[in-house]
């Protein structure tokens, strides 16, 4: 592809984008939530499974914390065995992935592929909706200041809002942990954390947000650089100025994967190429992809099924108000 083609990408793009003007921030809230709960419904029961797998070659001891993932964001989730926790509670004998999806259905029922459900709506939903109310909102001011270099605006804007949603979900995270682990009244709560303050100060509460943002930053501003060209790349190929749902599910499984892939390369420490080399010094060339199928095979669809639900609830709602926009209106 010419450089002139990815300027006309480019172009299309900025256009899609700036037509947000015609969606309100609320109708963008809608759209965002109703793509989380969405994702979470579908990405669950894989979630369900992993954990199960995992908790039956090393039983979770009582109180360790452990990551919840969705797909597209991390929640700190606190394993308590003997609760009625039961994506943890009980391991099983499984000898698989498809395995333990066919025992857990037939011995504890459909649901309990759902038993991650709540905790993970608890925080996902309201992270993803300013999450993704905030990109979308910088995009369109940053590619309107950086003109030549708009290209880079969605990256800029996926960092950016990234920092913004955990910075705001930190402390209710810590408090949710606080109530998982040990099992405290609200007003038990509200007196320790009023002490934990008066200690430590404000900033206490958001305790662990660095390694969260390490994390999580880098991660968000590969996927929405890589979601946008392609979803630019695509809407030109086929000769479209909106993105179908077809072409923001491949855009967003595309991107997800890219993004997964470089975060699973990466190294804390030391460079990339030296990490590589050092894993295939140990492990051989298969070692670069330990753990890289199963957060792929979770990553990916997440991250297609989250993007093309909010982009489809942004077309219905920008429809929606040009077909307003265009009523006579009543005298």
């Amino acid at each position: 592809m010419h450089a002139c083609d990815f300027l006309n990408s480019d172009r299309m793009s900025c256009q899609s984008s700036a037509s947000n003007v015609n969606i309100t921030p609320l109708q963008q809230m809608v759209s965002s939530c109703s793509g989380a709960i969405l994702t979470s419904l579908f990405v669950t029961p894989l979630d369900v499974v992993k954990i199960r797998l995992q908790a039956q070659q090393n039983p979770f001891p009582k109180g360790k914390c452990f990551v919840y993932c969705n797909g597209l964001m991390d929640h700190i989730c606190v394993c308590v065995n003997g609760n009625t926790r039961v994506w943890y509670k009980a391991p099983g004998h499984f000898t698989g992935t498809v395995d333990a999806f066919i025992k857990i259905m037939r011995y504890e029922g459909i649901r309990s592929l759902w038993s991650g459900l709540p905790p993970t709506l608890v925080m996902a939903v309201p992270a993803t909706v300013i999450y993704f109310t905030c990109y979308d909102q910088l995009c369109v001011a940053l590619k309107a200041r950086m003109a030549a270099r708009s290209q880079e605006a969605p990256a800029l804007a996926g960092a950016i809002a990234r920092v913004g949603s955990a910075t705001v979900i930190s402390p209710l995270e810590l408090i949710r942990t606080k109530l998982q682990s040990q099992k405290q009244s609200y007003r038990e709560l509200t007196a320790c954390i009023r002490s934990a303050v008066e200690a430590e100060g404000w900033l206490s509460l958001w305790r662990g947000l660095g390694p969260t943002l390490l994390r999580d930053v880098p991660f968000s501003a590969m996927y929405w650089y890589n979601y946008e060209r392609a979803k630019a790349f695509l809407c030109q190929r086929y000769n479209t100025t909106e993105p179908t749902f077809s072409i923001s599910f491949v855009s967003g499984a595309l991107s997800g994967s890219f993004a997964s892939i470089a975060k699973n390369l990466s190294c804390e420490g030391s460079s990339t190429f030296r990490c590589m080399c050092k894993i295939v010094a140990e492990r051989g060339f298969s070692g670069l992809f330990a753990g890289f199928l199963p957060r792929l095979i979770k990553v990916a669809p997440a991250c297609a099924i989250m993007i093309s639900t909010y982009e489809f609830g942004k077309t219905f709602f920008r429809k929606r108000n040009l077909e307003k926009s265009l009523q006579p209106s009543n005298v």
